[in-house]
């Protein structure tokens, strides 16, 4: 992987009053896709490599973000059926990425949680990610990634907005 760069400015990086008009929504939706691309693009190699998906990063994400989230937990976060979730844990768990606990309080919940294996590959994944945002967000500095993060969650839909804010 190479080394992220820091951001350059866009030529006119100065608040717009004009920042609904098309022309300026049509600059935020293709940044947008090219920052996506430019984040996924080596997480997705690595899970290419592993013979893994996008469902198998989200579900090790979740589980690295808030260990002990259950199957009924994450069906809610993620929005794929049961059925699809469960197969996907079940795939973790049988290549030692992930481990399902037993509830003290009710049998019938399984709590999942990585193991040293999942932790790892949690790292491999996402710790290119973090490092990536960590220099943009130094170059822009903190009113511009809190404004960042208001704009992203605008974005998300009210139940991923319920989760993100639970988890802190």
């Amino acid at each position: 992987m190479t080394e992220p760069r820091p951001a350059r400015s866009l030529p006119h990086a100065a608040p717009s009053p004009l920042f609904l008009r098309d022309q300026e929504l049509t600059r935020g939706v293709e940044l947008l896709d090219f920052a996506y691309r430019a984040l996924t693009a080596e997480p997705e190699r690595i899970l290419d490599g592993l013979g893994l998906g996008r469902n198998h990063r989200r579900v090790i994400h979740l589980v690295a973000r808030q260990p002990g989230l259950t199957l009924a937990d994450l069906v809610d976060i993620v929005r794929l059926t049961k059925q699809s979730l469960s197969r996907t844990i079940k795939e973790l768990e049988a290549r030692g990425l992930i481990a399902r606990g037993a509830s003290q309080n009710d049998r019938r919940r399984r709590p999942l949680r990585l193991t040293e294996q999942g932790a790892a590959l949690e790292e491999r994944l996402n710790g290119g990610l973090r490092r990536r945002l960590a220099l943009a967000y130094r170059a822009a500095g903190a009113d511009a990634v809190a404004g960042f993060h208001q704009v992203l969650l605008g974005l998300v839909d009210e139940r991923a907005r319920r989760h993100i804010m639970s988890a802190g």
